[in-house]
């Protein structure tokens, strides 16, 4: 007979007990898997829209049209980081994303280009890019429409604010206006079909989920993400906003606020 213990509310049992657990859950796994392919399926076959604005982007080469951030491939993803201008930093969520970018062979490899665009002039994207040591490309949209129409900047003096297909009344409605306001996070897919390009795809909000690495590592572990919701515990009382960029976390041996916490 097993003698059951637990920790954090989890049974310690036998390794034949977790062999049946886990090939139980394994079933559940290959479901969500399926379920994961017929949806990207479906995003795939999602009509499309053609781009007949002439959008103006700067890159440390000089200035680019939307169709030169392609470099010559099919498939363009841009990842909408929020730098906004005089901002100096960017946002710790999307600094959080961008260090999950890996090596962009593998993308080129499928004839797909990954650019990262934000609102700031160049200037300040490459100041900030030197700090983070990234080394993807990274262009500037100052004194584009490109954020505006892509729902990533939200200004009501230019245009009605629309964030994840959800308008500003929407959003009143639901107690959460802080999203109709300045910068936010996206990601926008493009394709080209001879000299036209078309708008596949956008996603916003918890949208970015599958492209954060940490995350997704995270949600193997029994702990969880740990911020306090979905059933996990709150490891450190600052729910969702535990994340910083790379560079300010504390060294090991150091508190939070810089001192030693031996």
């Amino acid at each position: 007979m097993n003698t059951h213990t637990t920790v954090d509310d989890r049974k310690v049992v036998s390794r034949g007990e977790w062999d049946k657990a886990r090939k139980a859950f394994l079933l559940k796994e290959k479901a969500f898997t399926k379920q994961r392919d017929a949806l990207n399926r479906e995003r795939r076959s999602l009509p499309m829209v053609k781009i007949d604005k002439n959008y103006l982007f700067e890159g440390p080469a000089g200035k680019l049209g939307l169709s030169d951030l392609f470099e010559g491939r099919r498939q363009l993803i841009v990842y909408h980081f929020m730098l906004g201008p005089d901002e100096g930093e960017g946002c710790p969520g999307c600094s959080f994303l961008a260090d999950s970018i890996g090596n962009l062979a593998h993308l080129h490899a499928r004839d797909t280009t990954l650019v990262v665009v934000s609102r700031a002039p160049l200037a300040e994207i490459e100041a900030y890019r030197k700090r983070m040591g990234w080394t993807f490309p990274w262009v500037s949209s100052y004194g584009s429409d490109f954020n505006y129409d892509f729902h990533v900047t939200l200004d009501e003096k230019v245009t009605p604010p629309v964030y994840n297909y959800t308008t500003a009344q929407e959003y009143e409605r639901k107690g959460m206006p802080w999203f109709m306001q300045g910068e936010q996070p996206g990601t926008s897919v493009f394709l080209r079909e001879g000299e036209d390009i078309l708008h596949t795809y956008s996603s916003y909000g918890r949208g970015g989920d599958l492209q954060l690495g940490t995350y997704n590592y995270l949600d193997l572990t029994p702990l969880g993400r740990q911020e306090g919701w979905d059933g996990t515990r709150d490891l450190d009382g600052l729910g969702k906003n535990w994340v910083k960029r790379h560079d300010e976390y504390p060294a090991a041996g150091e508190s939070a606020d810089g001192t030693c916490c031996h």
